[in-house]
């Protein structure tokens, strides 16, 4: 932990998945740049550590910005889902049946969340998986086919009245958990950035959306019911649907509009409090890496960003993104522009107020974790370039957000240290 928080320069938000996991940074991590390495001028971080400890509320969200205590939130971090695969048997699950969980992985998770606490870093919990991994969706099938019912495609996880049912009593469990470690309930705990309804939900066998569109509907205002605090995301890749044709230009292949996802009218519901979007260009337009992944990847951030805006109101993050290194024509400085690529799009959104709220890498991992690698996986000790660009995107937020308080914040007086941290990100990459 405290090498992440070296490498990010300042105190992170940690967003776990149940079933995959994520890091990111927040406002408060601006309590650990480091001052010889950007200028003699503090920009109030000295003022913001004497905040520190009254500050671990929960994040709301304020228009299209994130916000703790009324001060803004942005997120700069990565996937790690090796987490609950290392504090457990790797063949072991939280669940063994609808009912019935292993109590050992659930301590795993408690103390995850427990130390995070500690550190000042904070969560996302996934709540399911749409892919086999980790007990996704087919689990769930496969529970209902043992138990009698006539099922006939995993999309019917999403349309199912006792599928629907064990969905709804795992998120009951998970809500109303108190951590072995601290006497907590999860839904009480500020560590806990939001909820997310499911990883990548798809449902191929209805692309109208009309099937998902019902699940996301309900599941949303359940989860509120039971939890009011908490943010609520869906976990979108972001595709666009039926509802805006104009849209689907956007999209990165004509498949996407067959998936049964419709990114503005399923976050366009009660309950869903930002928007979620992957990027994986190297998946879904071509395996051959080219200028034209840039473009996209450009684009395609844009538009969610302007939709978030003008259309949904609210912030939406970026919660996958990255390249393999199994593509053909792979490099690394290539990786290093689709991840700068990433960041300057969003800080032209931030510096202008806009819903661009922060990004997530697919994926860091320890050292020594290569039979894990999937392609996309990023050791940062091994990395330099990488670390380099990220550790210095986190400053670039980390000073912005500590420049002013919210209501003065797109007027700042302290607008002209934004120009010089400018100069020093250039100059420095």
């Amino acid at each position: 932990m405290d090498n992440l928080a070296h490498i990010f320069k300042f105190k992170s938000v940690f967003l776990v998945l149940i079933l995959s996991y994520l890091i990111t940074n927040s406002n408060s991590s601006a309590l650990e740049v480091d001052e010889d390495e950007i200028s003699t001028t503090n920009y109030g971080i000295n003022e913001m550590a004497d905040m520190e400890e009254n500050a671990w509320a929960m994040v709301q969200k304020q228009g299209k910005q994130f916000v703790v205590n009324n001060q803004p939130l942005y997120v700069n971090g990565f996937n790690t889902y090796w987490l609950m695969v290392f504090a457990v048997d790797e063949s072991t699950r939280a669940k063994k049946t609808p009912s019935v969980y292993d109590e050992d992985v659930f301590k795993a998770l408690d103390f995850v969340i427990s130390e995070a606490r500690k550190y000042k870093i904070r969560l996302i919990l996934s709540l399911i998986n749409n892919w086999d991994s980790f007990g996704g969706k087919p689990q769930y099938v496969k529970w209902g086919k043992d138990a009698g019912l006539n099922l006939t495609s995993e999309d019917d996880f999403f349309s199912h009245p006792t599928l629907r049912s064990y969905y709804k009593a795992h998120v009951k469990t998970v809500l109303n958990r108190v951590n072995t470690f601290n006497n907590i309930t999860y839904k009480d705990d500020p560590t806990i950035f939001a909820w997310e309804l499911m990883n990548e939900p798809r449902c191929p066998s209805d692309s109208s959306g009309d099937r998902l569109q019902e699940w996301i509907e309900e599941m949303a205002v359940y989860v509120k019911s039971i939890d009011p605090n908490h943010l609520v995301e869906i976990g979108l890749e972001g595709f666009y649907g039926p509802s805006t044709p104009n849209r689907v230009q956007f999209n990165p292949n004509t498949y996407a509009q067959q998936v049964g996802t419709d990114f503005i009218r399923n976050h366009n519901i009660l309950g869903v409090d930002f928007a979620s979007v992957h990027i994986y260009a190297d998946s879904w337009i071509s395996q051959l890496i080219d200028d034209s992944h840039l473009k996209f990847v450009k684009s395609w951030m844009e538009a969610h960003i302007e939709d978030a805006e003008k259309v949904l109101g609210m912030p939406v993050i970026f919660g996958e993104y990255g390249i393999s290194t199994k593509d053909p024509g792979y490099n690394s400085s290539y990786r290093d522009k689709v991840i700068s690529t990433v960041f300057t799009t969003l800080l032209n959104s931030t510096k202008k107020g806009g819903s661009g709220a922060g990004s997530l890498l697919w994926q860091v991992f320890p050292e020594g974790t290569d039979y894990m690698d999937d392609g996309y996986a990023v050791v940062l000790s091994k990395t330099p370039s990488v670390s380099n660009i990220v550790s210095l995107h986190s400053k670039r937020l980390a000073i912005f957000n500590s420049l002013c308080s919210w209501r003065c914040r797109w007027g700042c007086k302290k607008k002209h240290k934004l120009e010089e941290l400018e100069e020093l990100y250039h100059d420095e990459l």
